[in-house]
């Protein structure tokens, strides 16, 4: 196989050929690092990590040939999203206000490292993540491998655009609202966000508080159990904590005979939403695809909890604290500033009170899976919008262009379940679509299952070319 085609390739893959002596792991680090270069207009990366990952990758070819232990990620390049801790690097969060590099990793990087990954560099994402737009002062814009005139969507666009495009297989992303699922489902790959509690988040006290966790986006659905796999699991400092799952997340993307209750609902969280015809079609599809695979498939109409009262505190209590922690404030964009002063309120007692609101939410939330094993629902309520949206507003503004993201992702992020973008085919406009099937608590394993079965049915469609639209 050409190296270009193992680049290309998935975890899976890419680990046999490494497994097999096809290629080496500075032969596939290197080429990997070569085509990062090569699509630098898309604006994925902000920081490439050459001499650290050749060095990681000339040690894990010395150790395959010293017939030493090698674990389950040996050799495969990922990409770390810029709000996580990588030794000797700077955790920009999206800014140009931070410049100290940090002293070690995240303990998220500390576990890739230990089963083998290479880590190749940091991807992009807007200002502290505050907008599922990936767009920045600092870095400038990531454009869609589909259409370079468009959004990744965000926060974590760097990410997404990096493994739709087949830079690396898997990157780490973050999700406080969305931020895994939306560009997910905007570049047209695969994007769980975990249980709270599932990935460390440490050496940070919170992500957001409650709502923000950590989790890769991949290609395929069996990529992502693999590396969750790696990656899962408690530890200590983490506030909030998630029991183990009933089987290994790969063991649960394996399983594609499991028959379930699901209902599904294009009905929107968030009031005044009017989702894009193609967006109702696509769930609609995707249910008639289910019933024939076997499941019992109903619509439902969910009385959804109000998700504002414990997301707002949180989302402006989190930007502000960011802010307060960074080496230069004066280098801040202007929104982010105005972020942290609309916030100035989310403080102690109001973001305890917002986390016990969300414990709240999470109750009634349980309810709607009474009766489904599963829910259907839309990722996102607009297609792929065209680059700018950001471009001179303030923050308020820049909220109100985000609702139509995140009115389908945010509530999940308040009540901590379990959800998951799946790609579902192309649009008319020939950008992907997606739906969101969403699991009952400590339910990754039910939507893996799941996933894994829509990705048999229907084989995912792969950007043929980067364009860029009049």
């Amino acid at each position: 196989m050409d190296i270009h085609e193992v680049v290309r390739a998935g975890v899976r893959e890419q680990r046999e050929l490494l497994d097999d002596g096809a290629v080496s792991v500075r032969e596939l680090v290197d080429a990997t690092l070569e085509g990062i270069e090569a699509a630098a207009e898309l604006g994925a990366f902000t920081n490439l990590l050459r001499e650290q990952a050749r060095a990681q990758a000339d040690e894990y070819d010395r150790q395959r040939a010293a017939g030493e232990a090698l674990g389950p990620l040996h050799g495969i390049p990922v990409a770390v999203k810029d709000e996580i801790d990588v030794a000797g690097v700077v955790t920009t969060f999206g800014t140009r206000a931070n410049r100290t590099p940090v002293a070690a990793d995240a303990e998220v990087v500390r576990r890739l490292r230990a089963a083998g990954a290479v880590i190749v560099g940091k991807t992009a994402m807007p200002e502290f993540g505050q907008w599922p737009f990936t767009e920045s002062s600092t870095f400038g814009v990531t454009r869609n491998p589909w259409d370079l005139s468009r959004s990744t969507g965000g926060s974590s666009g760097g990410s997404a655009a990096a493994v739709a495009a087949g830079l690396v297989p898997v990157a780490l992303g973050g999700d406080g609202g969305g931020s895994i699922r939306i560009p997910a489902a905007c570049c047209g790959i695969f994007g769980l966000k975990p249980q709270r509690g599932r990935v460390p988040i440490a050496p940070h006290e919170h992500l957001w508080w409650a709502l923000g966790v950590i989790g890769p986006l991949t290609r395929t659905v069996l990529d992502s159990a693999i590396v969750y796999d790696v990656i899962r699991g408690d530890a200590r400092a983490d506030r909030f904590h998630a029991p183990d799952p009933i089987m290994s997340f790969e063991e649960a993307a394996r399983r594609t005979d499991r028959v379930l209750r699901i209902g599904f609902s294009v009905k929107s969280p968030l009031p005044m939403v009017r989702p894009d015809p193609e967006h109702v079609r696509a769930v609609s599809e995707t249910a008639e695809l289910l019933t024939s695979l076997g499941h019992s498939v109903f619509e439902v109409e969910p009385d959804y909890p109000d998700p504002a009262p414990a997301f707002f505190p949180q989302f402006f209590g989190g930007v502000r604290a960011e802010v307060e922690e960074v080496d230069d404030p004066a280098l801040l964009e202007r929104r982010t500033r105005e972020t942290a002063r609309l916030g100035a309120w989310a403080r102690g007692p109001v973001i305890e009170w917002a986390i016990r609101n969300g414990e709240a939410a999470a109750r009634k939330a349980d309810r709607l899976f009474d009766g489904c094993d599963l829910l259907l629902t839309l990722t996102i309520a607009t297609r792929p919008p065209r680059l700018g949206v950001l471009d001179g507003v303030g923050s308020l503004r820049a909220q109100l262009a985000s609702v139509p993201m995140v009115a389908y992702t945010s509530l999940w992020n308040v009540t901590g379940h379990p959800a998951a973008s799946v790609p579902c085919g192309v649009g008319a406009d020939g950008l992907p679509l997606a739906v969101q099937l969403v699991g009952p608590a400590n339910g990754e394993t039910t939507i893996l299952s799941v996933a894994a079965q829509l990705e048999q049915a229907r084989p995912q469609a792969r950007p043929v070319r980067r364009k860029q639209t009049a």
